[in-house]
């Protein structure tokens, strides 16, 4: 059975990978000039972008410790 848990951390590694493939392919270049104000408060950055990859794998290390991920 799948847990709660589970569903959202998945959720945020999808995001995650999304966000990494995202910027290191250099598709943002395009939507940086659109929505400039955004990207003001929220970077677009690869440093970023990898420390939240390895915060939620980090996550899911500990996940799959507890038992929760399988």
């Amino acid at each position: 059975m799948v847990s709660f848990e589970s569903i959202i951390w998945y959720l945020f590694l999808l995001d995650a990978l999304g966000a990494n493939i995202f910027v290191w392919l250099g598709y943002g270049k395009g939507i940086k000039k659109k929505l400039k104000g955004f990207f003001k408060h929220f970077p677009l950055t690869k440093g970023w972008a990898l420390m939240y990859l390895v915060l939620v794998l980090w996550v899911g290390y500990a996940l799959y410790r507890l038992g929760i991920l399988s």
